[in-house]
Formats: structure tokens, C-alpha cells, sequence
């Protein structure tokens, strides 16, 4: 889950310039929603639940708004060790929280015993095979009590006498309609009777199926926004079919590619000085996803 919001996303681990060269993104399942954030993003998480802003944020702890700032900016600076530890003190977190060694705020060093997880539970969420933070969205979605609820009632046959009972009430009176009346199994209220049979099988998967689609439902409009989990493809497809023409056009074609991923940025790529424009254009000259584009005409034959 990215915790960040954004207009434009990218086509997650591959980029645009991979797309406009034509070659394929890899398949979705290959780009799974993130399992752990970064302290910058942690960061900015804690900073947005305590509803402040950056200039707030450092009236209350003394630390320099600049500096705050560039704590949540994804560009790796190394952070003041005092003052991750004003940060945490003023958040009421660990510093193993901050550095996303754990995922819990309040439950610091539950013991295991208390959870009740068998070692075969524990091997895995200690493995990585799954991913950890997507499983307590769905046990913490207000819906996964129920949900436990009715695979509980389903498992353990609390309600398979009601609808046992229930069937064979329904279906008695079906057969006596059948054999009272002659072709009677095919009237109007001989099927109503048997739509009416439902198996307690057939009403438990129903129930908790729609109960399992609403909770991932929840899950996902939950995290529509975040830039590492729903990247927008038509934006990005968009883009990556207007350098695709940059690369197919005559005169220019560096010129133009560069146009293209300015226009994103909203900066005018003819504006620049013309030795900056030239020093660009070089260094796309050089990358290999252009010159070996299947789309890029001037490329040497062998």
C-alpha cells in the first residue's frame, strides 16, 4: 500500500519509457500491493492521523519544518537519530515502529502464547510467503467478525439440523402436491416449493462469499489512491502511447520524447536554453530502450 496520494501513477515497476519502446508490462500478479512502508511514508502517516501540517508539526516539536519535510520525502536522506527520537516520543511510538521493524503502535512485545497461534500460523506470517499487512486489513475489516461467524456455524454443523429439517418439511409437501395432482412437478408452485430448498451448503458459500466480496471491496476503495497499489494504467498508457509517436516521428524525435515527459511534469521542454535541450537529448540518445525500440526507424540494421 503506498501511503501517499498522486495524479499520475506508473505502471509500477516498469516505466514509461519501457512501455513506449514496446515492450510488454509484466503481468499484475507481478506487481502485488506493497508489504511494508517506508519511514517516510510512516512518517507521513503518523503526521496525517494526528491532523497536522508540516509548520504545526514543528511549533510542537522544535524540529525545522524544512526538516520535516525532507523526513517524509522518498529520497533515502539520512535522518537526525535525536530527532527520530522527538518524533516517536511525540507520536507515542516505538522507534521499531518508525523504522517499520513492526507493525504495531500500542501492542509493543505481546507474548505469543496470548494469541493463540499454532506453529504452523506462526511459521508463516514469519516466512514472507504472504503478505502480512493485507491480512490484518481483512481480520480488522468490520465485516471479518461475521464472517468468522458464519464459516464457524458452517464448520462445526450448529445449524445443519434446522436446514435438514427445513428441506425435508419443503420437500414432503412438494411430493404430495406431485402425487395428488398429476403433473403437478412441473406447475407453478411445485418449483416454487423446490426454489425454496435451499441446501444449507449451497446458503453458507453464498453468504460467506458475499461477506468475503464486500470486505475486499472495502480493502481495495480503501487504497484506490495509493500509487504503489493502483497504479492508474490509462494515464500511464496514455503517455507511453505519446512517446511511442515521438519515436515514430520524423526530424526531432529525442526533442519531442523529451516534450512528452516535461508536458507531465508541466514544465515546456522548448522553454529550456538550448544547450540544456542538447545535453537531454544526448543522454536519451544513449538509453538502450530507445535505440533498441522496435519502433525507432533510424536504428542501425544488421
Amino acid at each position: 500500500f503506498g501511503a501517499k496520494n498522486g495524479n499520475f501513477h506508473d505502471y509500477g515497476k516498469y516505466g514509461i519509457i519501457q512501455l513506449a519502446a514496446g515492450k510488454q508490462p509484466p503481468e499484475r500478479s507481478e506487481r502485488p500491493m506493497l508489504r511494508a512502508t517506508t519511514i517516510q511514508e510512516r512518517l507521513w502517516e503518523l503526521r496525517k492521523d494526528k491532523g497536522l501540517n508540516l509548520e504545526e508539526l514543528a511549533q510542537q516539536t522544535g524540529i525545522s519544518k524544512s526538516a520535516l519535510a525532507s523526513y517524509e520525502a522518498n529520497d533515502n536522506k539520512e535522518i537526525n537519530h535525536g530527532n527520530l527520537i522527538t518524533l516517536a516520543d511525540f507520536y507515542e511510538v516505538s522507534l521499531d515502529y518508525l523504522f517499520c521493524r513492526t507493525e504495531n503502535r500500542e501492542q509493543i512485545n505481546t507474548p505469543l502464547m496470548e494469541l493463540h497461534l499454532n506453529d504452523e500460523m506462526v511459521a508463516l506470517l514469519k516466512s514472507g510467503r504472504i503478505n502480512n499487512r493485507l491480512l490484518c486489513e481483512i481480520a480488522t475489516n468490520d465485516k471479518f467478525e461475521q464472517l468468522m461467524t458464519d464459516t464457524e456455524i458452517y464448520i462445526d454443523g450448529h445449524a445443519t439440523s434446522t436446514f435438514r429439517t427445513l428441506y425435508e418439511s419443503l420437500e414432503e409437501q412438494r411430493q404430495t402436491i406431485i402425487q395428488k395432482y398429476k403433473q403437478a412437478e412441473d406447475d407453478f408452485y411445485s418449483k416454487t416449493i423446490l426454489a425454496a430448498e435451499v441446501k444449507e451448503e449451497d446458503f453458507f458459500c453464498h453468504v460467506t462469499h458475499k461477506t468475503w466480496d464486500a470486505i475486499l471491496h472495502d480493502i481495495r476503495k480503501a487504497h484506490e489512491h495509493d500509487i504503489d497499489s493502483t497504479p492508474d494504467y490509462s494515464a500511464a498508457k496514455k503517455v507511453a502511447m505519446d512517446i511511442r509517436k515521438a519515436i515514430q516521428s520524423s526530424g526531432d524525435y529525442l526533442g519531442k520524447v523529451w516534450a512528452v515527459i516535461f508536458n507531465m511534469l508541466g514544465v515546456d521542454f522548448y522553454k529550456l536554453p538550448p544547450d540544456e535541450q542538447k545535453i537531454l537529448k544526448k543522454i536519451l540518445s544513449k538509453a538502450p530502450n530507445i535505440k533498441n525500440s522496435p519502433f525507432n526507424f533510424r536504428r542501425k540494421r544488421k
